[in-house]
């Protein structure tokens, strides 16, 4: 296990990028993704960490590739534990558990969104006109009711500010129609596989982000894959449709934030406010039961 609460890596003489969760290390063909422990919503970084989170988030995201890594290609190589890459070895407590080793790819620009249940901004949409990214839907759906099938919703991949949902025909003018067609194809078989081994342990995957890199002409899966941060993960035995849902997920930090926004005290800019030490203990027991429940 990595020493204490890492919310940002800073190595001397070594460049990094950051992502709103991740630093990004460059080792020329692979890169480390580095999973620390802030946090993240509506698009800001927050200034509480949740402790262990990155850890947590890095020990799911390798059960998934381990899980699909015979048929689903993917970036990792693996997980730094015992032994750090050339130029790092001084870091080796940092990284340890929450650092992975990864092919490095030509990132396509497109999030990969699958949604098996109606929440969060696709219920928004489908509100106001019976329909999610130009996909019409049923008649009568209630919040959070499953879906006849679920669907692929892609969004931008935006270097700074909102992804935005867009059309499977806008996705296809950013990339290709062949290219969009393989990732429909792949990420609403892999959803449908992840969720189907959730539900068995005790888990709703009610959505998800995939995303996918090219090495070569060959489509790679990549980033975080199936973690608490990418997708909405509802206790299976407490799920009602026509109302929110508890969740392992940070909806429960997004919910304690709204009430902020609600009753004036933040506007969804930056800097966020700080979180308070219960909003942080049991986010971080919401996640660590995930990993309990889908790892046994």
């Amino acid at each position: 296990m990595a020493s204490g609460t890492v919310t940002r890596t800073e190595f001397e003489g070594i460049a990094v990028r950051r992502g709103k969760v991740r630093d990004i290390y460059d080792l020329g063909a692979e890169i480390l993704l580095v999973a620390t422990d802030r946090v993240s919503a509506y698009d800001v970084v927050l200034p509480t960490p949740v402790p262990g989170k990155g850890e947590m988030l890095t020990r799911i995201s390798k059960f998934w590739f381990d899980r699909f890594g015979c048929d689903v290609p993917h970036h990792l190589i693996g997980v730094i534990d015992d032994e750090a890459p050339p130029g790092f070895e001084d870091h080796l407590e940092v990284l340890r558990g929450r650092t992975m080793r990864c092919r490095k790819t030509e990132v396509v620009p497109i999030e990969c969104v699958v949604r098996g249940y109606l929440a969060g901004s696709g219920w928004a949409e489908y509100q106001r006109s019976s329909s999610v990214c130009n996909i019409a839907l049923p008649s009568g759906l209630k919040q959070c009711s499953k879906l006849p099938s679920p669907i692929f919703t892609p969004s931008t991949k935006a270097a700074v500010g909102h992804d935005e949902n867009i059309s499977f025909e806008q996705a296809c003018e950013a990339v290709s129609v062949e290219m969009m067609t393989l990732l429909r194809q792949r990420s609403l078989d892999l959803y449908e596989r992840a969720a189907a081994y959730a539900l068995t342990r005790g888990i709703i995957i009610a959505d998800t982000k995939f995303e996918w890199g090219l090495i070569g002409d060959d489509l790679i899966l990549i980033d975080e894959v199936l973690t608490p941060d990418s997708s909405r993960f509802w206790p299976a035995e407490k799920y009602e449709e026509g109302r929110d849902q508890e969740s392992f997920d940070k909806q429960y930090v997004r919910n304690y934030l709204t009430t902020l926004v609600k009753a004036g005290q933040w506007d969804k800019t930056p800097p966020g406010p700080d979180l308070p030490d219960e909003i942080v203990q049991n986010t971080a027991a919401k996640y660590a039961e995930a990993v309990g429940l889908l790892m046994g």
